[in-house]
């Protein structure tokens, strides 16, 4: 191939060209992405990674070049040499490059193409997802995807530089590491020296990355991958990528917030020209769960939730009633200016929802012109009613929906409905985006499945100092962590905390969790002993690159975002991963495989 291009050297790319290099000889190479043969006349849109250029081959090509041309086929590579010269009344504004055409003289073929399984343009609807991830690199061609990867490029850059101009360094860390089961599964990695024993790939650089602050380091980074052995869902995948990034002697959350904002700022502004607000919207925990029923509230439309229980705390109304009484709450939305859009079919198909979640029901009631049309208010007294429709603010054209049920359950459901309240009648501008900080998390939850309480985020996250008390008086319910959830648009984008760095609260919390000397000697035996030599107080976070890349791109979908991504059960359509080893493979690992079920 050396010497098939020889003194063939490529001008620019394809993208490239404006009026200003008219008149010049330019060698250009790409893909053929759309030929029109007109007989003496022929149109080739050349594309590569920065766009597409014409090539015109027309009276003025040599014979054997025109000849040449004429045999071309969509997706050949090709190389074509040529002068630049204005397309005057034929210009196409629809093109970056429409100004121009390269009037050809010599042609290569350097590779000829086969019929693709699928046209390669956006317009994806004669080709479903599987066969497109089949032939991934294909896909790869498609102007949208080639887009969403070189943002991704643009992303990363800009974050590196950030992260060096505030004194941060690039430190990898190892992904062949020990199983400290927290959170999700590993994925294991069986050792052919060490038999029987396992490596673990990083669900995340958490230990890592607080053993340098130890070592000294002062401020850590790295685009880190990480991986999940977890039940897939649609927008998850079992590897994926952090922006990472720790830092020492911190005095309270909002050092480490400030550099994540700084992030943001720096990052929107140059792939954007977005410029951020100075400073985030602040949400505790407790006020986005009472106020949106999430710990990842959309904030840029209204119908925030209203717990009403005190309305009903003498109610004869049994399903408010038995709520009340059990410690729950009764949660309402007013559906503002709804009314005459929402059909009773519309208010069913949410009792369904309500119901998957599994709450008995949902009670509704609809301001009409013409009277109230209502599921559940003849059923309550003039005084609790008045105090309702004050407490919603309900008016003419306005329908309310009421949970009543276990807080968090009533939280959570009702914070969805109103998110697909919001989507399904267009209340939300999709070209803002909404960014806010979550804070003040609960440090422990309680685990119907293992009966004790665990953590939050993870046990080596430090409580608020006003909570430490707390943690010796059994009221572990109420403690609240120096942990802080950054949301953009109703998604979590990141997350973290300060950490733990004294013995005695990490010992604590050791033992709230019931964790035992050889269960804490086993899990984190070489991390707890490093502890003991001087730790610095420190605390970091890690925002998630693909859902960042996501969010600044606008697609929906995770897979659009990664090169080469999985589906859903975690395997890859295009090699056909994971496969089958060789029982020479498993023998060198010490492995015998048990048949699996049929």
């Amino acid at each position: 191939m050396a010497d098939f291009l020889k003194d063939w050297k490529r001008s620019k790319m394809c993208g490239d060209f404006t009026a200003k290099d008219t008149g010049t000889q330019v060698i250009v190479m790409g893909w053929v992405q759309k030929y029109r043969n007109l007989g003496n006349l022929v149109f080739i849109d050349l594309r590569d990674r920065s766009g597409i250029v014409q090539l015109t081959f027309d009276d003025s090509t040599p014979s054997d070049t025109l000849a040449k041309a004429a045999t071309v086929r969509n997706e050949f590579v090709i190389a074509a040499r040529g002068i630049v010269r204005e397309r005057g009344g034929n210009a196409n504004k629809s093109l970056a490059t429409g100004a121009v055409e390269i009037g050809v003289t010599e042609l290569k073929i350097l590779s000829e193409a086969a019929v693709t399984p699928f046209p390669i343009n956006d317009d994806v609807t004669n080709a479903n997802e599987a066969l497109r991830l089949k032939y991934r690199y294909l896909d790869l061609r498609r102007p949208i995807l080639k887009s969403i990867l070189l943002m991704r490029d643009r992303i990363t850059t800009a974050v590196r530089r950030y992260m060096s101009d505030m004194g941060f360094i690039d430190v990898e860390t190892p992904f062949l590491g020990k199983s400290t089961p927290e959170g999700a599964r590993d994925y294991l990695v069986p050792s052919r020296v060490h038999e029987g024993k396992f490596y673990a790939l990083p669900q995340s650089p958490q230990l890592f990355k607080q053993l340098l602050m130890i070592a000294g380091f002062d401020r850590y980074y790295q685009i880190a991958r990480c991986f999940r052995d977890e039940d897939l869902r649609a927008n998850r995948q079992p590897e994926f990528s952090q922006i990472d990034f720790e830092m020492s002697f911190v005095e309270n959350e909002v050092d480490v917030m400030i550099i994540a904002e700084g992030l943001l700022k720096r990052v929107f502004s140059e792939c954007l020209s977005i410029d951020l607000p100075d400073t985030f919207k602040r949400l505790s925990y407790a006020d986005a769960m009472a106020r949106y029923g999430s710990d990842k509230p959309y904030t840029h439309f209204g119908m925030e939730l209203k717990d009403v229980s005190r309305i009903f705390e003498n109610t004869e109304f049994v399903p408010f009633k038995n709520a009340v009484e059990m410690n729950g709450s009764v949660i309402a939305i007013n559906l503002k200016g709804l009314c005459s859009q929402i059909t009773r079919k519309y208010v069913d198909k949410l009792t369904e929802y309500a119901k998957s979640c599994g709450m008995k029901g949902l009670a509704y009631a609809m301001f009409k012109p013409e009277g109230v049309t209502s599921s559940f208010m003849k059923n309550l007294s003039d005084d609790e009613i008045q105090a309702l429709i004050e407490s919603t603010n309900a008016q003419t054209g306005d329908v309310i929906i009421v949970a009543a049920d276990k807080t968090r359950l009533a939280q959570e459901t009702m914070g969805n409905l109103r998110v697909m309240v919001a989507k399904e009648f267009k209340l939300i501008d999709e070209s803002a985006y909404d960014i806010l900080w979550v804070t003040d998390f609960p440090l422990f939850e309680y685990s119907d499945e293992e009966g004790r309480f665990v953590s939050t985020h993870h046990p080596f996250t430090a409580p608020k100092d006003e909570d430490l008390d707390k943690l010796f008086s059994g009221d572990l319910g109420c403690v609240r962590s120096k942990a802080y959830d950054i949301v953009i648009n109703g998604q979590e984008a990141g997350g973290g905390s300060i950490r733990i760095h004294q013995d005695d609260v990490q010992q604590r919390i050791f033992e709230l969790l019931e964790l035992s000397e050889y269960d804490i000697k086993e899990r984190f035996g070489f991390f707890v002993e490093a502890f003991k030599y001087g730790t610095p107080p420190h605390g970091g976070l890690a925002f998630g690159l693909d859902r960042l890349v996501m969010l600044m791109t606008g697609t929906e979908s995770i897979k659009d975002v990664i090169a080469f991504p999985k589906v859903q059960n975690a395997s890859c359509l295009m090699t056909q991963a994971p496969s089958p080893v060789t029982a020479k493979q498993l023998d060198e690992l010490h492995i015998n495989v048990k048949e699996g079920k049929k």
